[in-house]
């Protein structure tokens, strides 16, 4: 599947960002993990605010503004043929941090509701051990929830190699390496 690519977060999209949060809550409300890879969404006041704050994330000297340690960088999915957002992943440059060392991992993503079903997941994570590579990353480390089968079989379709479960705050977590 190559009829989506991805973009670096862009103000071009902010209409249709709001769009896709508006989505994510009506759809997801129960969902702890509704907004992964899409770090503080679901807490800003516009899309213009959260575009911003991605962009200050991908720097290390401004990442501490936005209350992350670790710079990372968001990219949209953006389908081909209309323009259209579909889903949102993130890259963190690096994870020597506890939590992503630990359970946050290299990347989160989610997939627009309404788009879902259409491997775009799949495509995402994809595109963006590509990404991983250029910033020199080796083996890419993605977690899920352990009742999560859509983001494990997206895992595993991208050659994701099982390491282990833990419990983090009473959720199992499973761990996936991914050779770049």
């Amino acid at each position: 599947m190559t009829d989506i690519y991805l973009i670096e977060a862009t103000f071009e999209y902010a209409e249709q960002v709001w769009q896709f949060r508006q989505e994510v809550f009506d759809y997801d409300n129960n969902s702890e993990s509704q907004f992964a890879g899409c770090l503080s969404l679901d807490e800003a006041t516009s899309a213009e605010e959260w575009i911003r704050l991605c962009q200050l994330r991908t720097n290390e000297e401004t990442c501490g503004q936005t209350g992350v340690d670790v710079p990372s960088t968001t990219y949209f999915a953006i389908r081909k043929k209309d323009n259209r957002l579909v889903g949102i992943i993130d890259l963190r440059h690096h994870i020597n941090h506890p939590i992503l060392g630990t359970w946050g991992g290299h990347c989160g993503y989610t997939v627009r509701p309404s788009e879902r079903g259409h491997g775009y997941a799949k495509e995402m994570l994809r595109q963006n051990l590509g990404n991983a590579k250029e910033f020199g990353i080796e083996k890419l480390l993605v977690t899920c929830h352990s009742d999560n089968v859509a983001s494990e079989r997206t895992i595993l379709a991208n050659d994701g190699i099982y390491e282990k479960t833990i419990i983090v705050d009473g959720t199992e977590i499973k761990r996936y390496w991914i050779e770049i």
